[in-house]
């Protein structure tokens, strides 16, 4: 900024900016509260179905959320408009003050053409003091006083206009969410970024422990800043940020003094980097978008070209493991990395060498045990935090049946003769790919890659997050997820030792399971058409066969985890849903013809038999483990079941899909708050172990004995029926006595099932000795 410039400022267009915003910050504010007090909780509470469920009240959803941005970048623009103009006004008047105070002593200042001069007057006007002549001194003071004041007032202009962009390019389309409530602390995120990013820029050898700490807490202090993510990631560049994390974990590359004395700190490094990217690859920006094509492009390519090195992937991958990825990059990404994989596997016929650890190999994960050269295992890591993208990878296609190098063949059509299938990445990862070893330090199998795949299934197929429980704001599942859903039933049904064989991922199977308790009691309901009534769901059912469901059910349930995850879902969902039948007798009409409480009566035991089938089916499962393992099993599954009660005492989203007031929330989850209701004291009987009644009666025994859990069910199920219809302020005694006959005829359902559908593998004893 030039003397001129400053000297003769005509505030008046910055003070109208700077009201003009205020003014649309408050109507953004508005905007925001109307947006979100009435459009979204609106949408939220009606009863929509189909594409009204799945597509409208997620884009209103999102549509409030850019009200919200709005007015965060609003607000960001106003304040720092306001500190720039305050900052403007006060260089203006210091400088006016300098020049007049210089005019008094005899010294002019003289500008033109950007420049000035300071020099003494050859002829002192009326208004200078006549009594001395200035000296060198005292010009050259002033000199470098006005120029001071010129520099702070040009790097306030330009600061404000660097920030100012780099704000409003985050985002092409919508509106941005970085905050920041002065110009000063936007300055500093992107100085830090730019410090930082030279750092990181450095020759692996070169870089020193201070470097080291610098960058590990300035990544952590600012990881979650949009504005400091996106210029830190552009300022190092791509196949920088790849050079400096595989640099400082290669020995014959990185600082010996780094890795001697850092060791134990490369962790929380890599969590710091993932999140600084994760949040950079959320923008939009020119420079962003030309970052994620070129990581992608050198994904496939050695690192140091014709000196080698890991692949570009095997390196990224490491980085994702934390944070949330910008969904259309991973999607990009993944499309990549899979056609990478089928590369170097001829497209799945034999195992990926190129991504299996070697002794000299440097160590690219330091999240955990596994060395982190499969690129695939961090890829899912980061996938299970990402569920949309998720979903996207997993029904995306692997393979076509018409690609003449296509290896996978099955039995198509029953006959027992093989034809070429296609498959897509779910059915490879999970059905047919050879995962590349590695022993943890006592020579144990480690699975984290498949551990990830499970976790990024469960993100796939629930909507959220894995390890997370669905809120009011998870959308109704939608026919993508379902669809998937249907394929991993199907698969574990078809061959279950794809799923015993790798058991650790039955957790996460059961939990898939729970939330899908709406989907799997339609399918085992039986002899009606009044399923959307009886079982409501919003959004899109998944609707796998009953031999499928059959067969899945039990499979999981031979883990202790498994059966936890679908016994507490389904008893949560049961109670839920009787609950709500009988605050609503008039939702569900099993007959037209019949009386209102005759079809209540109807839609309770059905439910109850309902329920009944699948504890049965279950129940197989965790009997056949007790019958191989013996009590040691029967403690693991009592274990399990009370782990699990940190998560199932509350019913928050296991009837996720249920869309009818007053029972669910946002979403189609049952509402958040339900400590004291039905659901919550009948999970919390079956948590806390061994539960009486006020008789002094066993409620509930977690026993090794078939029988035992069959007493236990349809026990259970009754106490829900009470508990539910107390609840809902109006006992009907007539069906609660007709519960528990139901519960136990549904339960004697399944071993027909049973044996029906698991063609006599794996069925308990306890099982043949009763039919």
């Amino acid at each position: 900024m030039d003397l001129d410039t400053l000297r003769h400022a005509n505030f008046k267009l910055l003070d109208d900016a700077v009201t003009d915003w205020s003014t649309l910050v408050r109507h953004l504010e508005d905007l925001k509260k109307d947006a979100d007090n009435g459009l979204h909780k609106a949408a939220n509470k009606a009863d929509w179905a189909g594409v009204n469920a799945q597509v409208s009240k997620e884009f209103i959803g999102k549509t409030a959320g850019e009200f919200a941005d709005a007015h965060t970048q609003a607000t960001t623009i106003r304040d720092i408009l306001r500190d720039t103009q305050g900052e403007l006004k006060e260089y203006h008047r210091l400088l006016t003050e300098a020049i007049e105070r210089g005019e008094k002593k005899g010294i002019k200042v003289v500008s033109g053409n950007g420049r000035f001069t300071v020099s003494a007057n050859d002829s002192q006007g009326d208004g200078s003091d006549k009594s001395s002549t200035p000296g060198q001194a005292e010009i050259d003071a002033l000199r470098d006083e006005i120029q001071g004041i010129l520099d702070k007032a040009t790097e306030s202009d330009t600061t404000a206009n660097t920030v100012l962009h780099a704000i409003v390019d985050q985002s092409k389309l919508g509106f941005s969410g970085a905050s920041y409530k002065n110009r000063d602390a936007a300055v500093a995120a992107v100085k830090e970024a730019d410090e930082l990013a030279k750092l990181a820029r450095k020759d692996p050898e070169d870089l020193t422990v201070a470097d080291f700490d610098k960058l590990n807490a300035g990544l952590k202090k600012y990881a979650n800043d949009e504005l400091f993510a996106e210029r830190f990631a552009t300022d190092l560049g791509p196949k920088k940020t790849l050079e400096f994390w595989a640099g400082i974990n290669d020995p014959n590359r990185g600082n010996w003094e780094l890795g001697h004395k850092r060791l134990n700190q490369f962790d929380d490094l890599q969590r710091n980097l993932g999140l600084t990217l994760a949040h950079a690859s959320q923008s939009d920006s020119a420079a962003m978008t030309e970052w994620k094509r070129t990581m992608i492009d050198i994904g496939d390519k050695p690192l140091y070209g014709n000196h080698g090195g890991p692949m570009g992937f095997q390196v990224m991958s490491n980085l994702m493991r934390t944070g949330d990825y910008d969904d259309k990059f991973l999607n990009d990404y993944g499309t990549k990395l899979m056609e990478t994989e089928r590369k170097l596997t001829g497209n799945g016929r034999h195992g990926n060498a190129a991504w299996q650890h070697l002794g000299m190999d440097p160590w690219l994960n330091r999240i955990g045990e596994d060395s982190g050269s499969d690129p695939l295992t961090g890829f899912l890591k980061g996938l299970s935090n990402s569920p949309d993208a998720a979903t996207d990878f997993f029904n995306q296609q692997y393979i076509s049946k018409d690609n003449p190098d296509d290896p996978f063949e099955r039995d198509t059509d029953g006959n027992g003769k093989k034809g070429k299938v296609s498959l897509s990445n779910f059915q490879y990862l999970f059905e047919e790919r050879d995962w590349p070893k590695e022993t943890d330090s006592h020579g144990d199998d480690l699975n984290t890659g498949k551990n990830n795949l499970a976790l990024a299934l469960e993100a796939a197929a629930t909507g959220h997050p894995a390890g997370e429980m669905p809120t009011a704001d998870t959308p109704p599942h939608n026919a993508d997820q379902a669809k998937l859903v249907e394929s991993i039933i199907h698969a574990v049904s078809e061959n279950p030792s794809r799923l015993t064989k790798s058991s650790y991922m039955s957790d996460t199977m059961g939990q898939i399971a729970a939330e899908y308790m709406p989907d799997i009691n339609r399918q085992l309901h039986a002899g009606s058409n009044a399923e959307s009534n009886l079982f409501p769901i919003a959004g899109s059912a998944a609707a796998p066969s009953e031999r499928d469901l059959t067969r899945f059910l039990y499979t999981v349930a031979r883990n202790p985890e498994g059966y936890a995850a679908i016994n507490l879902g389904q008893h949560s969902y049961t109670t839920s849903l009787m609950e709500y039948h009988f605050k609503h007798p008039e939702s569900y009409a099993a007959d037209p013809s019949y009386p209102q409480s005759e079809s209540l009566k109807q839609g309770i035991v059905d439910i109850a038999k309902t329920a009944g089938q699948i504890e049965g089916i279950i129940g197989a499962g965790r009997a056949y483990e007790n019958e191989v393992q013996g009590a040691e099993a029967d403690a693991k599954y009592n274990a399990a079941i009370d782990a699990a009660g940190s998560w199932g005492g509350t019913a928050v989203g296991i009837g996720i899909g249920m869309a009818t007031e007053p029972l669910t929330g946002p979403g189609g989850a049952i509402v958040g708050d339900m400590v004291g209701t039905a659901a919550d004291e009948i999970i919390g009987s079956i948590t806390e172990g061994a539960k009486k009644d006020s008789s002094g009666d066993v409620i509930y025994r977690n026993g090794v004995d078939f029988e035992d859990t069959k007493a236990s069910t349809y026990t259970m199920v009754e106490e829900a029926a009470k508990k539910a219809s107390t609840q809902a302020g109006h006992r009907y005694p007539l069906i609660e006595a007709a519960v528990a006959t139901s519960a136990e005829s549904g339960f004697d359902s399944a071993r027909t099932k049973i044996h029906d559908y698991l063609d006599g593998e794996g069925i308990p004893r306890q099982l043949d000795t009763e039919d």
